[in-house]
């Protein structure tokens, strides 16, 4: 059963009759056909099979005092086998959900919980205008989504960007560092609110493990630990970019321009050419830069080693501070990636970015920013006044999986797949003419592409969905009032390496209809 679920002493006093038939004075039995194992489901037969009688009891359809089916009838009824009925039971016994009267079977435990018999309370009516009680909005910005419908999963092409493959993850190794992290020696790590402290576990990994693979050193004064990059992007917004003069990528992650918009900065975007962020299109009075320099966003282009030195010279010039965002070098299979532009940093102007989203999963949420002690110290106040820190058993469960080299082995063999994952996507991309705009000489785990200049990948992307294909169309990514339409991208790390070549055949055929 879902850890949790019972909270038995504050059930305890809750005292109401057992349920008894006013015709018979007997207890009342709940029909077989009233259990159903929905489709929905998660989790094991013998899970589902509890929360389908918990849900009953929490939703009042049953009461206490009454009987359940035997495990015989039900387990005919759900057509499973009678040890699974009879485990799922003797578990909610031990939950005092249930309770068991020698011979006549199982019953709704008298101190099972019963919603409360609240009357329905009558809706209000909203009089606030709150057109004009919002000091600021926050909607009608890019998608965030990018348009990707919420069950992404069940199609069966799903070109998705940034999304993890169950298969490749590493399910047992994650269960026993959550497991060992939730243990009594970590007892203050997962308990304790730390107000403004990170996992020292995991802050020493990244020091000492993470950050030299990309040529950085760092103290751990140096390091905060943020929900994602996401969130370290906003820190870095609100703490540098506020009402100030920025330039960043065009085309770019459409999130940062939002957050940018969302701190009155005075945006610049640039093109970026086939090398990325060319340094000496970037204007006089320019504060902060972000950037991309690894993977450009989404071009997947690289920054040569002599315009990352431009570039570092065009901001003391400036006396800018450059964000860079290193959000997929993890993914770096095909050759080794380059240094990490902070790793040439020598004046303490650039502020790291990384992300453990790409590597790991999206709904882990956890990031980190390397930058000066001084930003580091102000990033940290500004975090803990908004959200204190990320959860320490989150922490301190990754702060596990990579010390004891699973983080490592689950990088090589993902790399491994999305290496092959990439070579049937060059191969069916050429095949059915599709021009491909970016591919990132180090890896990577998606294509930017361009689509003739006529066609609106938005209007072709809706017309794949019926075709259980799914891109991400790219107008979302650039600036400017007329942005072009005919860019979308492709991700491979969702989509199994035999179902590629038929979802490009597809991708094709609508384009050419």
């Amino acid at each position: 059963m879902t850890p949790g679920l019972f909270d038995k002493a504050a059930l305890a006093s809750v005292q109401i009759a057992p349920a008894i038939s006013p015709e018979y004075g007997r207890v009342m039995a709940i029909p077989v056909e009233t259990f159903h194992l929905t489709s929905r489901a998660q989790g094991t037969l013998q899970a589902r099979i509890q929360q389908m009688v918990a849900d009953g009891i929490l939703s009042g359809r049953f009461r206490r005092g009454e009987k359940l089916p035997s495990t015989r009838a039900l387990a005919r009824h759900l057509n499973v086998s009678r040890i699974t009925v009879t485990l799922a039971y003797t578990e909610m016994l031990a939950n005092d959900y249930l309770t068991s009267r020698g011979r006549s079977g199982y019953f709704v435990s008298d101190n099972a919980p019963e919603p409360p018999d609240f009357a329905p309370t009558p809706q209000s009516q909203d009089t606030v205008n709150w057109n004009e009680m919002l000091a600021r909005r926050y909607t009608g910005g890019p998608a965030f989504n990018m348009g990707r419908p919420a069950d992404w999963a069940s199609y069966r092409f799903p070109f998705i960007y940034g999304q993890t493959d169950p298969a490749l993850f590493d399910h047992a190794n994650w269960r026993l560092c959550a497991t060992q992290a939730l243990g009594q020696r970590h007892f203050n790590a997962l308990t304790q609110d730390q107000f403004d402290a990170d996992d020292p576990e995991l802050v020493r990994f990244i020091a000492h493990h993470t950050l030299p693979r990309r040529g950085i050193l760092a103290r751990p004064e140096e390091i905060l630990i943020t929900l994602g990059a996401q969130n370290a992007l906003w820190l870095a917004t609100q703490l540098l970019a506020v009402t100030r003069e920025v330039v960043v990528e065009n085309p770019c992650y459409p999130a940062l321009r939002q957050l940018l918009t969302h701190a009155d900065a005075q945006v610049t975007p640039l093109s970026v050419d086939n090398d990325g962020l060319p340094p000496e299109t970037i204007p006089d009075g320019t504060r902060v830069i972000f950037t991309t320099p690894s993977h450009q966003c989404p071009t997947s282009a690289t920054l040569p080693l002599a315009r990352r030195e431009a570039l570092l010279r065009r901001a003391a010039d400036l006396d800018a501070v450059i964000v860079e965002d290193d959000y997929e070098f993890e993914m770096a299979y095909l050759s080794a990636p380059s240094p990490a532009l902070k790793s040439l940093d020598e004046d303490g102007r650039v502020i790291y970015v990384g992300s453990f989203s790409k590597s790991l999963f999206p709904g882990l949420r956890l990031g980190y920013l390397v930058g000066s002690a001084e930003f580091i110290r102000e990033a940290r106040a500004l975090r803990a006044s908004v959200l204190r820190h990320p959860p320490g058993h989150i922490q301190r469960t990754v702060a596990h999986f990579l010390s004891l080299g699973h983080y490592d082995a689950l990088v090589r063999r993902i790399g491994r797949a999305l290496a092959a994952r990439r070579e049937m996507m060059e191969h069916a991309t050429a095949r059915y003419g599709l021009e491909v705009a970016g591919e990132g000489a180090h890896g990577g785990s998606g294509l930017w592409m361009r689509a003739p200049k006529d066609r609106d990948m938005r209007d072709v992307a809706r017309s794949l969905q019926s075709e259980s294909v799914l891109i991400e169309p790219g107008t979302a990514f650039f600036a400017g009032e007329q942005p072009p339409h005919n860019f979308y991208r492709l991700g491979y790390s969702s989509i199994p390496s035999e179902r590629i070549e038929e979802g490009i055949a597809r991708i094709a055929a609508v384009l050419k209809a």
